[in-house]
């Protein structure tokens, strides 16, 4: 993560964000631990691939829950007070039509941590919400996405 860059999040995504950190640390730790002390008793720790996968799970696990910290201390969250309709930001939910392909598509502009394309979640940092951001209802937007260059019209921004 870059220290230059600030990271955005929505109420929902700190949200999130602060659940999965609990669930680590208070229930897939102790899992992990468990584990751990039963693989002991399979015998010389060496040869005991149960205990290594439990320790690098364990490693793994130590190492997210150490970045989630990272990311709800120096996140800033954007309030639904914040979001606003009459321009596209982190918050909005954006309907789009594309003029070359004449699909339209509604994407929820998210901060870069809890962006999920599947979901039509898109990063603000993403080519698409870039190119939309800090634009109104109406006007046209060039986006730069793999195939090239398409043209997007945004229809409508809401909460």
């Amino acid at each position: 993560m870059s220290a230059d860059k600030e990271l955005v999040l929505t109420e929902q995504g700190f949200k999130r964000i602060r659940e999965e950190l609990d669930h680590l640390r208070l229930v897939h730790r102790k899992e992990i631990a468990d584990r751990i002390r039963d693989s002991k008793e399979y015998g010389e720790l060496s040869e005991n691939s149960e205990y290594e996968d439990a320790k690098t799970e364990q490693a793994f696990v130590e190492g997210r829950i150490l970045e989630l910290k990272h990311i709800l201390q120096t996140a800033y969250v954007v309030t639904d007070s914040e979001i606003s309709t009459d321009v596209v930001g982190v918050g909005c939910k954006v309907k789009v039509h594309d003029l070359g392909s004449d699909d339209e598509w509604v994407y929820s502009i998210v901060g870069s941590a809890e962006a999920d394309p599947e979901a039509n979640k898109i990063s603000n940092e993403s080519p698409v919400g870039e190119a939309l951001i800090n634009h109104k209802a109406g006007d046209i937007v060039d986006v730069i996405i793999p195939a090239g260059t398409a043209q997007y019209k945004i229809i409508e921004i809401s909460k």
